[in-house]
């Protein structure tokens, strides 16, 4: 795949990415499988990925300030 800014190719990476779910609450998902692009590191999200961010988000307790969860996908 290739990426939709600068046309260079998308390698599979591993990372942490910050979400904020609620204007005092922010979650970071560790050990997230992305698509980045090896020149301008604009990143993409696969279908399934996404999913399993909502399924993370929607069990997040918004009482909290940070949360910092561990993606399974």
């Amino acid at each position: 795949m290739r990426c939709h800014f600068c046309g260079t190719d998308l390698e599979p990476i591993t990372t942490d990415l910050p979400f904020k779910v609620s204007r005092t609450t922010i979650v970071v998902i560790k050990a997230l499988p992305v698509l980045q692009c090896r020149n301008c590191t604009e990143y993409l999200l696969e279908d399934v990925v996404m999913v399993e961010i909502e399924r993370i988000l929607a069990k997040v307790d918004e009482a909290a300030e940070l949360e910092i969860i561990r993606c399974a996908a």
